[in-house]
Order: C-alpha cells, then structure tokens, then sequence
C-alpha cells in the first residue's frame, strides 16, 4: 500500500484520515511475500531479536504512513491523522511491562502523530491510565461492551485528571475501539434467524450511548474547561463476517458524530459504492435494549459473552504474535 501508493491515493481521493495495525495484520503482510525479507536479514545480522526486528520493521511502515497523514494531522491540529502500533499482546496481562513497552515504543516512533495500542484488559486499564498520565497517545484495543468501554474511559479520564492536579497540559490524543462483528460471529447459528447480525450493532449502540453520557457529563466539563479533548470512540472489525449479511451492515448502522470506522479495504471500497447515513446509534438507544432482552431470552448473556470475547481476542492476538515471531525466524 505503501509503495504503490494505495495508500496516498485513499488519503487524496477517499478521504482516509488515518491507518491502524495489529498483529494478525503484519504476520500475513509478512508471511506471505518477500517485501520484508532483505530488511529482516539485516536486522538479524545487526544482532536484534525477532520482536526487536519486527518493531523495526513496523515502525519504518509506520512512519511512512504517518507522514502521509501528517497534513490531515496539522489541518485538524491533532484530531485527526492517526496511526496506531500495538504493544506486544504477551504484555496483556503485565501492566508494569505494558507501561515500560509503551513508553519506549513511544520514543522510538519519532512522530507525533502515532498511537500505541494497549488491549483494554483489567491489566491494561491501569498500564492506559499511567500512559495517559505520561503524555503517551494510546488507542485502547480489544473493548467489546459498554461496560469495557466505560472501563476504559475511566482509565483515560483519570490520566487526564492526574495531569491536571500537576499542572500539566491535559491534551492527550486517544481513542477507545470496540470490536463490532465478533459479536453476530460468535452467536452464528445458535439463535433464531430474525435475531442473525443482530447483536454487535445493539451492543455498539448502546456503547455510543454511554459514550455521548460522558461527553456531556460534568466530570469530563470540568477537564475540557481545562483544555483536554475526548478521547473518541473507534468502531473496530466492522467487516460482516456472514457473507447472507449486507456488506457494510456495520458501518451503515454505525455512523455517528464523534466516532472513527476501521474498515478494511473491501469495505471501504463497498461503502464508497453503495454506503447511506441513516439514523444515528443514539436515537436507537431503546430499540438496542429490546434487542439484547430478546437474546437473554434465547440465553445469550451478552455481558458473560463480553469478557468471553476479550479473552479471545487477547488470545489470537497472542497466537498472531507467535506466528510473526516465527515468520520472522525462518525468513
């Protein structure tokens, strides 16, 4: 995307204001092609370990496409622009070496406009709230409730607040992503046909709801009379996995104000061909409710489900990890 400039092209021509990375991501980038083999050679040679040489390498794609995005980045003076690397997902359950990779991986991009990723796990709460606190932008990763969203939120809010009690500027980028899809994914076939495709919008509408609630709280008043900004919701796996399902059912249902959409290509390419704004997630706050009571009556527990899904999704990162070390190791 880099070199054919795909990537340039969706910024001019498609309006793309940012570009984010996973695991899972650069192990097929990897993987599957050459086109990182010479620079994987030379940073063995030079003497780095696996997980050294692929920050290297992901790295030097990431500030590339920072630099891409750095006139939407002065334009929106900070809003927008944004590329985001993950911490290693070994380091989920290690707030202390979360915190220590985060700040170095920081140091290390030499931009200002690229996030690092912590997964939103009870160990990486604490780990978010401390680089927040040290002025490291953070894209909170793996959130797939409301109520992990809400967790994470707190967890922005008092690095903010500790910032201020110092007397530091409050302005601390961040964006808390939730997981869409996963949800209709891993309830397929084990509820009626009218209820398909059904649970991730409800349970993303009711995460915006609590969003706009804390947007208009007196808590986060008080630090925006400061001077801080939001951190923003992100819609993160917004691809429909069920091939039945509209392609850009996600996105559709979810554009709302203060929000970002990660789509992957093909969804992009859909939503620029056939996409519609309709009604916004707030007005539908209600109607989400009903749905999640009619999927406890069918014995869906969506908050059991929630951290059910966290787990997981911490554990294919994890495997994704194991598998780019290997890449890496046998090129």
């Amino acid at each position: 995307m880099l070199d054919s400039g795909t990537l340039e092209r969706y910024i001019t021509e498609d309006s793309i204001t940012g570009l984010t990375s996973n695991p899972s991501i650069f192990d097929k980038a990897i993987a599957a092609g050459t086109d990182y083999d010479q620079d994987i050679a030379a940073g063995k040679v030079a003497g780095g370990s696996d997980e050294e040489v692929f920050f290297d390498l992901a790295l030097a794609d990431l500030r590339r496409a920072a630099d891409l995005f750095a006139p939407v980045h002065a334009r929106t003076d900070g809003v927008d622009g944004w590329v985001s690397l993950e911490v290693s997902p070994l380091l989920a359950r290690d707030t202390n070496a979360t915190v220590e990779q985060a700040k170095a991986l920081h140091a290390k991009t030499e931009r200002p406009n690229i996030f690092i990723k912590i997964p939103g796990t009870a160990e990486g709460l604490p780990a978010i709230e401390e680089c927040i606190f040290a002025g490291v932008p953070i894209n909170v990763t793996l959130l797939f409730s409301a109520k992990q969203y809400q967790d994470a939120a707190e967890a922005y809010l008092r690095g903010i607040e500790r910032r201020v009690a110092a007397g530091w500027n409050p302005v601390v980028p961040s964006v808390a992503s939730l997981f869409v899809s996963r949800w209709d994914k891993a309830v397929a076939g084990r509820v009626p046909d009218h209820l398909e495709n059904r649970l991730g919008i409800a349970v993303s509408t009711l995460a915006y709801k609590g969003y706009r609630t804390l947007l208009e709280s007196a808590r986060w008043g008080r630090l925006a009379n400061e001077g801080a900004r939001a951190q923003r919701l992100l819609w993160a796996s917004t691809s429909t996995k069920n091939p039945a399902a509209p392609d850009i059912l996600y996105v559709q249902a979810l554009a709302a104000p203060f929000t970002i959409n990660t789509m992957p290509e093909a969804t992009l390419s859909a939503f620029g061909d056939h996409g519609e704004v309709g009604d916004l997630p707030v007005a539908k706050a209600q109607a989400a409710k009903q749905t999640l009571s009619s999927f406890a009556e069918v014995g869906i527990d969506h908050q059991k489900l929630a951290g059910e899904l966290q787990h997981e999704g911490t554990e294919s990162f994890d495997a994704s990890w194991k598998n780019l070390l290997e890449s890496i190791r046998s090129k």
